[in-house]
């Protein structure tokens, strides 16, 4: 027989009497020994041997009793000590799961820490994604310039001097070989003693620090480097120095480092760019601190074997040309070139400087020279990054130029007005006084695309009345 542990022992007491026939009295549970068994829930099974039953006597019932009451406390006084334990235990795991809690809450903490630093993060990149990632893109390679060293041939060369060479057709790699051969060919390494390694390196952070813009991007930088460099060949410049040369190369690849694709947004929004310079020429004045903070680099800095004041005289004119690449300058700069340009003379450096300030203009704008199917796409490039512009400054109530709306601007109108106002005037301002080689070249090519784009907008008027 097994007993729930819920029974009393007078329950049990009670089934003994009943099954005996004996009135309800004390029992007392014997082994086979004749020792006292107590009777409770938890006594021994019955063996082979079972227990006796024995009815007590009022002698042995005083006893009985007595010895039932030292059980009781006993049992009273182990049921306390379980119970201190179990207190004990529980306090201990109590404890402990708080000790758990705090551990998980710094846990839970420290995570929350890292999400809003996180969200900190991309707040600042949001915000200030017009500026240099000095950790990523300053840092020079090392190592050595990982781009191959292509051969070019003898066709690619003669193509290299020409204005119209299709960069579209070139890899950023070859790019970067192009510009290499450039500076080789030009003697600037070797009348500089410009370390070859560094010259490589140099050009790969030139090319990382170019973003992936539809129009501002590296390619454009080849293009005006490649362009400048065509002039140089073509105008054959042997009235200026080496050192102008260097300025006029070095300022072209510069130019538009780190161009946030946007331009006088960053005054209408006043943006850190514009308040960092106060207004005055905001992504020139950056394009030339990002140039400088790359020269800053040991790795980088091909003016390395420079004195300090040959140094100051190649970064103070490759900024000031760097500068003149502002259009909202372009009156201004013109207007100066204009003046000095019937007696001009290459023995005054204020001539000769803003000579070199129209050439880099020149050149930066100078997509039209180039054939039609090289040139166009540069159209769709720059109209694409405008209308990206005027979309967001519509978003955020700024002032749009008519230019920049979609709404309002096609390729020939786009075009029309810029190629017979600005880019015609200043080519054959250089032309007809300084250089008349660059007419069949350059101008001719520059009214041609003039007479197209007056031919489209014909056709777009028809269609539209």
């Amino acid at each position: 027989v097994v007993f729930s542990r819920f029974c009393s022992p007078c329950d049990i007491k009670e089934l003994l009497c009943t099954a005996l026939g004996v009135p309800n009295t004390n029992l007392s549970l014997l082994d086979s020994s004749g020792a006292m068994v107590s009777i409770d829930p938890t006594m021994p099974h019955n063996t082979e041997s079972p227990y006796r039953v024995v009815p007590l006597s009022g002698g042995q019932l005083a006893k009985e009793e007595l010895f039932q009451n030292v059980l009781t406390q006993v049992a009273e006084q182990f049921s306390a000590f379980k119970i201190n334990e179990l207190k004990t235990e529980v306090t201990n795991r109590l404890a402990m799961l708080e000790k758990r809690v705090e551990e998980g809450m710094k846990v839970v903490e420290i995570e929350k820490c890292r999400n809003d630093i996180k969200k900190l993060r991309e707040e600042m990149v949001s915000r200030n994604n017009h500026f240099l990632d000095d950790n990523k893109k300053l840092t020079p390679r090392r190592d050595v310039p990982s781009y191959p060293k292509y051969h070019l041939s003898k066709e690619t060369v003669e193509a290299l001097r020409l204005p119209t060479f299709d960069a579209w057709q070139w890899e950023p790699n070859e790019m970067l070989s192009c510009l290499e051969h450039m500076y080789h060919d030009l003697g600037l390494v070797k009348d500089f003693n410009i370390n070859p390694i560094t010259l490589k390196r140099w050009l790969l952070c030139i090319h990382d620090n170019y973003k992936n813009n539809p129009f501002h991007n590296f390619r454009h930088c080849f293009c005006v480097s490649q362009m400048m460099y065509s002039m140089i060949c073509l105008c054959s410049l042997q009235k200026f120095s080496q050192v102008d040369i260097l300025i006029l190369m070095t300022a072209a690849v510069c130019h538009d480092l780190d161009h946030p694709g946007f331009n006088n947004y960053q005054i209408n929004a006043r943006t850190e760019l514009a308040v960092r310079y106060n207004d005055i020429s905001p992504l020139e004045n950056h394009h030339c601190a990002v140039a400088f903070q790359i020269f800053a680099q040991p790795d980088c800095n091909i003016f390395s074997n420079f004195d300090p004041e040959a140094f100051k005289q190649i970064r103070q004119g490759t900024i000031t040309l760097i500068l003149a690449t502002d259009m909202a300058r372009h009156g201004e700069i013109l207007d100066s070139f204009k003046q000095k340009v019937d007696n001009f003379d290459y023995t005054d450096e204020e001539h000769v400087t803003c000579l070199k300030m129209v050439l880099i203009k020149c050149c930066d704008i100078s997509n039209e020279v180039r054939p039609m199917e090289v040139a166009e796409p540069w159209v769709d490039c720059l109209l694409e990054e405008y209308f990206m512009q005027s979309d967001r400054e519509k978003a955020e109530g700024l002032p749009v130029a008519p230019f920049m709306d979609r709404e309002k601007v096609t390729k020939p109108t786009a075009q029309i007005g810029f190629i017979k106002f600005v880019l015609i005037p200043m080519f054959e301002t250089v032309m007809k006084q300084l250089f008349p080689q660059i007419e069949e070249a350059m101008v001719q090519p520059l009214r041609e695309s003039r007479d197209r784009y007056e031919e489209l907008k014909q056709i777009d008027d028809a269609m539209n009345e």
